[in-house]
């Protein structure tokens, strides 16, 4: 197959439309990183937890890192599938269409799981560090990722 101007600037505009849905993806999951991580230094540094709470906290945090990896890798998956129809069908079509609901998907049950984790997080803490705990969350959904 002879490869026309049309299907050489057609192949170039799916790389870029691939690359910006892998930029916006990664993006997404380094920002949810470093949320993750800052909530996790707040409640080991600023909570004073005692050891019986450090280590069930790291018993959630081993648990919820296995869990996050499978997650990680299903939405990877999804994101490759993506891609996959992308390139079957060269426009948004019922197969683009499945598998960007693949990815939402993926995403949200990675969410999902993220807050059943901090609920967990919050479940081994007494009240006092609940309140801080709490406050914490609710600035680190709140507050503006680039400030």
């Amino acid at each position: 197959m002879k490869i026309t101007p049309f299907y050489a600037v057609l192949l170039l505009l799916l790389a870029v439309a691939a690359g910006s849905l892998g930029a916006i993806a990664t993006n997404r999951w380094l920002a949810q990183e470093d949320a993750s991580r800052g909530m996790h230094d707040f409640v080991h540094k600023e909570l004073r937890l005692t050891s019986a709470q450090e280590v069930r906290l790291d018993a959630l945090e081993r648990d919820f890192a296995v869990e996050r990896r499978k997650l990680d890798l299903a939405l990877r998956s999804a994101n490759a599938g993506l891609a996959q129809a992308m390139s079957e069908e060269h426009r948004y079509g019922p197969k683009v269409g499945a598998a960007i609901d693949q990815v939402h998907t993926r995403m949200g049950d990675l969410q999902k799981a993220t807050i059943r984790h901090v609920f967990d997080m919050r479940g081994l803490l007494e009240a006092n560090q609940q309140a801080a705990f709490d406050r914490e969350v609710n600035k680190a959904l709140t507050s503006d990722p680039k400030s």
